[in-house]
């Protein structure tokens, strides 16, 4: 299983980019069965952030379309975020949104992909960058 960041779902729909293409990749691979969800956060992150470009209808159609795809979601409950706030005091590098996602994917045993290299430096998180050898990796074609 593994849980995205708001970076994947940003750069697959976004403009050119190096994570652009792989990004769209993994969610292809996901529209066809790949196990993937998110966090009820992501999507609202994801939202507020494409709609500083592309306007609500745009960024809600959009939001709506990865909640159908990445359902069920995971939802931080309140150990989640006393988890999530204990990654976030002993990380000087996570901020405290993304100590919540950290949370998560280790109460679901999931690998995180973000393009935030900080992911990497949390104890016993698996983490995955959006690029073509992370991706490949995800998708059981890479090295």
């Amino acid at each position: 299983m593994i849980l995205l960041d708001t970076t994947v779902l940003v750069y697959a729909v976004g403009a050119p980019h190096r994570f652009r293409d792989p990004c769209r990749r993994l969610v292809a691979a996901i529209e066809t069965g790949l196990a993937a969800t998110t966090t009820t956060q992501v999507i609202q992150e994801f939202v507020h952030v494409r709609s500083r470009k592309h306007g609500r209808s745009d960024a809600r159609t959009l939001g709506v379309a990865y909640l159908d795809l990445l359902k069920p979601l995971v939802v931080v409950d309140e150990d989640g975020l006393r988890d999530g706030l204990e990654i976030f005091e002993e990380s000087d590098r996570l901020g405290a949104f993304d100590s919540l996602i950290a949370a998560a994917a280790l109460r679901e045993g999931a690998a995180v992909v973000s393009a935030d290299t900080a992911f990497g430096a949390v104890p016993r998180l698996e983490h995955v960058v959006p690029d073509d050898a992370g991706v490949a990796e995800l998708l059981g074609s890479g090295p």
